[in-house]
């Protein structure tokens, strides 16, 4: 079955019987993967995927698969020479067949498209709110992000593991004294949330995302505190309570990935 394959969503009603002349009908949903509507799909992160780079990972999320990598520069962009301050930049990109018919290289058009510069900004701004920036020195990660398989999620994806690949090129640096503490200030991981039939639900894939009616992206960290937070009405307005709504089944994906996070760089201390 392709990355993209068109399931159904199913609704069941189970009738409880409470006694006489008492009956409760009880509403369960199924998505088009069988999960519930608060339940993400299975992540694993595989650390140190590419074995030259300074950091990598390549994480699936369901059938979504990114590889992340961390390359370390001595240098920083002009604005920032002599300042003591280092960055963190990413490019973000997709195979041709990570979608279900091919897509053409972008290289082939000569530029990247305004869907690609916006990811791969969203990726250098996520990772650079979690990091001390001086702490880093003068010098730059580059955050590579490369999709070969896309089913929903990747921008988001691309960020969760883009801080693992960041985190694992840290400690390197700090192994080979280069650094002596961590520039990381906290963990920071992403996740979508939407409206699919009126429901809100937890990690959209693409056959949910792609008829979704709100489609929202959270970025987080693991004190709970937002970095970015991306939202479109895509068919209905939404009100307070469906934001409040969507909001904690962010939280509560966000800190499951972030489990899986702190299971790959367990002896990653954080900077105080």
């Amino acid at each position: 079955m392709g990355s993209r394959a068109v399931a159904f969503r199913v609704r069941f009603a189970l009738i409880a019987i409470r006694g006489p002349g008492t009956v409760r009908i009880l509403s369960m949903i199924f998505r088009s993967d069988n999960r519930s509507p608060g339940q993400i799909r299975p992540v694993n992160i595989i650390p140190d995927f590419i074995s030259i780079a300074e950091g990598s990972a390549l994480i699936e999320i369901g059938n979504t698969r990114v590889i992340c990598t961390a390359s370390v520069e001595e240098t920083v962009p002009q604005f920032l020479r002599n300042s003591g301050k280092g960055w963190i930049s990413s490019e973000y990109g997709m195979l041709p067949r990570s979608t279900l018919t091919r897509t053409p290289r972008e290289a082939a058009k000569g530029r990247p498209s305004g869907r690609t510069q916006e990811i791969q900004r969203l990726i250098g701004r996520s990772l650079r709110a979690v990091a001390d920036l001086q702490g880093l020195g003068e010098r730059t990660i580059w955050i590579d992000c490369d999709v070969i398989q896309a089913d929903g999620g990747t921008r988001t994806a691309s960020i969760t593991g883009a801080f693992v690949a960041l985190g694992l090129a840290v400690q390197r640096l700090i192994d080979a004294g280069t650094l002596t503490v961590t520039p990381i200030k906290d963990f920071v991981a992403a996740i979508s949330v939407g409206i699919v039939d009126g429901e809100e639900m937890l990690d959209l894939n693409y056959e949910e995302d792609s008829r979704a009616e709100v489609d929202m992206n959270f970025v987080m960290t693991s004190g709970n505190k937002i970095v970015e937070l991306q939202a479109t009405a895509e068919r209905r307005a939404f009100d307070d309570a469906q934001l409040a709504k969507m909001m904690a089944l962010a939280r509560q994906g966000i800190q499951s990935l972030i489990a899986k996070q702190q299971a790959v760089l367990g002896t990653l201390a954080l900077r105080q």
